[in-house]
């Protein structure tokens, strides 16, 4: 329904896998992106043979930090820090700040889970490492999942990490916040193969479920994790995407290379209480921010998908409300944009952070963050987007399927981006920012998605 307009394609020069927006208000116009390549050196002779012995690929990450800029840039997404990494599988903002401050936790390629603390840093924002801990030798660690992915947790709750590993283990971790520093509290066999994703049930955290190359979606009870609570094979294929949703609260949604979505109940795990099948292997799910009902799927080579909660409960069979294919790219990451868009009682046009005779530099240090000179290396779709535009690479981007205002750029009439809770009931929901990060292809895309 409606239509998706394509804002920004960014080059993120290595293969990418992983997108994250900050759910913090304040901050919810910083998009953290990773990256994961494989480079294979090439095998020397070890001795006179000639034989040459191959070593083992080595594999390098980078971790970026975007700001989406708030004014009539035609390119919103401004890079403001990169850093080389092992490679990233998998990154999660904590929904609460820790000892102060944003925090992002990423699981990277040397079996570790690293903690990084946002910071503001003269005009702009950083990541900067806080805590790192090593989970397992020779071994990749694939997911994490932090137990505050809903809004609010009682005071009493440590702050927990759930993760898992390329050996089919899970490893939960709890968050000292003086430090901050992660503690190692129990790790356990879970899958027979890689476990591809461990996610906590948000609503009841001493519960976490997790997906694997085995093709079984299992619970847990954390404490006592000797013996799995239930397991289930009704995905055909490995599964790779797990998300307690943050509203409903019961409700888990699953994605499986078998390309299907299902949609669980939990107090009656026999069976789904819904099965959408989409096009491409359902590497990540997420949950809309505010909005309930909505879901959205990287589908691997099928693109991304949104699919609506509520239809598919019903076993209605318009579930699915945008399946968006891009040819010749590689879907792993996705997310939905915390910023939301909301009227404005006069007809003019404002732009992200509000309006400019009301707030300024001085009022909210936040909006220091958008005056970034830097000019993105990125394509931006700044004229008609007639026919799309071509890649540095040589791939073709799709043209957007309508164009706003004369130049695609961000704001719509009447409206503006808002990053604080408040203005919540004035926002306009119809509208919605998203992120994809396309693998062999290297492109993060920023997209704006009406429901209409």
């Amino acid at each position: 329904a409606g239509g998706c307009l394509l804002l920004q394609a960014v080059d993120t020069e290595l293969t990418v896998d992983s997108v994250e927006w900050c759910p913090l208000a304040g901050c919810r116009h910083l998009l953290a992106c990773g990256t994961y390549q494989l480079w294979k050196p090439e095998g020397r002779p070890a001795d006179g043979s000639g034989l040459g012995v191959a070593e083992p690929p080595v594999r390098l990450g980078r971790l970026y930090l975007y700001s989406c800029n708030e004014d009539r840039s035609p390119c919103p997404l401004v890079e403001v820090q990169r850093r080389d990494t092992p490679a990233i599988l998998d990154m999660k903002w904590c929904h609460v700040p820790v000892a102060g401050h944003p925090v992002l936790g990423v699981a990277d390629a040397s079996g570790s889970i690293e903690l990084l603390r946002l910071v503001p840093s003269e005009d702009t924002w950083t990541l900067q490492p806080c805590s790192r801990l090593a989970l397992e030798k020779q071994c990749l660690t694939l997911s994490l999942d932090w137990s505050t992915g809903k809004a609010g947790r009682a005071s009493d709750q440590p702050l927990k990490i759930i993760s898992s590993d390329s050996k089919g283990q899970l490893h939960l971790l709890k968050i000292s916040e003086a430090g901050p520093g992660l503690q190692a509290v129990v790790t356990w066999q879970a899958h027979q193969f890689e476990a591809w994703v461990a996610a906590f049930n948000y609503w009841q955290t001493e519960v976490v479920y997790s997906g694997g190359d085995d093709g079984l979606l299992k619970g847990w009870d954390t404490r006592m994790p000797d013996a799995a609570t239930f397991s289930s094979r009704r995905h055909s294929m490995g599964v790779c995407s797990v998300q307690s949703s943050p509203h409903h609260e019961h409700v888990l949604a699953t994605g499986s290379y078998d390309e299907h979505v299902l949609l669980w109940d939990m107090r009656s795990p026999r069976r789904p209480l819904a099965d959408v099948p989409v096009r491409g292997g359902v590497w990540r799910l997420k949950w809309h921010p505010f909005q309930r009902d909505l879901l959205l799927a990287a589908c691997m080579h099928g693109g991304f998908t949104i699919i609506s909660y509520q239809k598919a409960a019903e076993e209605e069979q318009d579930a699915v409300s945008l399946s968006y294919p891009l040819p010749n790219s590689l879907v792993y990451g996705i997310d939905w944009s915390w910023l939301h868009f909301c009227r404005l009682p006069q007809t003019q046009p404002s732009f992200p952070g509000g309006d400019p005779e009301t707030r300024t530099a001085d009022q909210d240090p936040t909006l220091k963050a958008a005056d970034l000179s830097p000019a993105p290396s990125s394509e931006c779709l700044a004229d008609s987007g007639v026919g799309g535009t071509t890649h540095q690479n040589g791939s073709k981007l799709e043209a957007p399927l309508q164009t706003e205002d004369e130049d695609g750029r961000l704001p719509t009439p009447g409206v503006k981006v808002c990053d604080c809770d408040q203005d919540l009931e004035a926002a306009n929901f119809d509208i919605n920012l998203l992120a994809t990060c396309s693998f062999y292809n290297h492109v993060l895309h920023l997209w704006k998605w009406e429901n209409i």
